[in-house]
């Protein structure tokens, strides 16, 4: 058994027994692998957010939170496949590092022979050419943290002139526009819906306070992004 198809083994092994735990000795003698070798295994596992946790004790080992996995999918190839793409389109997007962790997960539950047409199909799935590839602009993850919390953000704004201002803003959500991704927020310095480029964002950190409840209108901000790039 490689790697790859004994950590998914590891995963459903402690599924069927949850919440009583198993050893790493245990494990090891399923698996016919050293118990270094499964304890290797399992913080690779909880590293990449699989909720395992070791109860001490003479009768302890280690336990899998079945409420927090997934259990196994019953995905054709072409399912996968669509899911794996639809996932990488958030490349570049506030959602890119989420995405290629549920990507991970997701497949991670597939039956080895799915897995591998999924591998082997995700390779003839082309870009546009010539669309640059972009990583995510350097605040997505406290943008995406702050909307999904509901929290006011703090924020640097460099505007295309290059002129740098603090602003506190009420996420309103993301969006995808004319020249990539952008917040869209109540902006406190301008008492007003804005729409600022997140690669423009040079940093940000969530606050503790919690967005207020507004009646805005976003339409004037949308049709400014599609009339024209952003220069605020």
């Amino acid at each position: 058994m490689n790697r790859t198809d004994r950590l998914y083994a590891l995963v459903e092994e402690l599924r069927a027994v949850a919440p009583r735990p198993r050893s790493a000795r245990w494990l090891a003698e399923r698996f016919e692998v050293s118990v270094r070798t499964v304890e290797r295994d399992l913080d690779a596992l909880r590293q990449s957010g699989v909720p395992i946790w070791a109860e001490q004790g003479r009768t302890g080992g280690y336990a899998l939170d079945r409420d927090r996995t997934l259990p196994p999918l019953a995905l054709t190839a072409a399912e996968a496949l669509a899911i794996s793409v639809a996932l990488r389109t958030a490349e570049g997007s506030p959602f890119d590092r989420a995405a290629r962790s549920a990507a991970q997960k997701v497949l991670a539950t597939l039956p080895a022979d799915v897995r591998g047409t999924e591998e082997r199909l995700t390779g003839q799935v082309f870009r546009l050419v010539g669309q640059p590839s972009r990583g995510p602009a350097p605040a997505s993850d406290e943008v995406t943290a702050a909307v999904i919390g509901g929290r006011v953000l703090d924020v640097t704004y460099v505007d295309s002139g290059g002129r740098r201002s603090c602003r506190a803003v009420e996420p309103l959500g993301v969006l995808w526009g004319t020249e990539g991704w952008y917040l869209m927020g109540w902006c406190r310095l301008r008492s007003a819906v804005r729409a600022f480029r997140l690669d423009r964002i040079v940093e940000a950190s969530t606050t503790a306070e919690p967005v207020p409840r507004r009646d805005v209108d976003l339409a004037p901000e949308l049709d400014r992004i599609r009339a024209r790039p952003l220069h605020e």
